[in-house]
């Protein structure tokens, strides 16, 4: 099942985590979809170390379906690398 589902009109986001105290590691990545003013969908990516500033980067897709599939792409290559999705509750 994925985990953007692109047939909801909700903001759809995910907060990754990535810790590696031997490394004095702590990093955090965003992923989500969100509207822009022009009626297209954007995949807006936020990321940084805990404690700092954040950078973040939007790219626009014509349809949620593709900005779906780019967040996906882009959540198993982080998954990949070490970051773990991040849980509240």
């Amino acid at each position: 099942m994925p985990i953007a589902d692109a047939g909801t009109d909700q903001m759809q986001l995910l907060v990754l985590e990535r810790r590696d105290d031997a490394r004095n590691m702590a990093r955090w990545y965003v992923l989500s979809i969100e509207p822009t003013l022009f009626g297209d969908q954007a995949l807006i990516r936020e990321w940084g170390r805990t404690g700092s500033a954040r950078r973040r980067l939007g790219n626009p897709y014509s349809n949620k379906a593709a900005a779906a599939e780019a967040l996906e792409a882009w959540l198993a290559r982080k998954l990949r690398r070490g970051y773990r999705i991040r849980v509240h509750g």
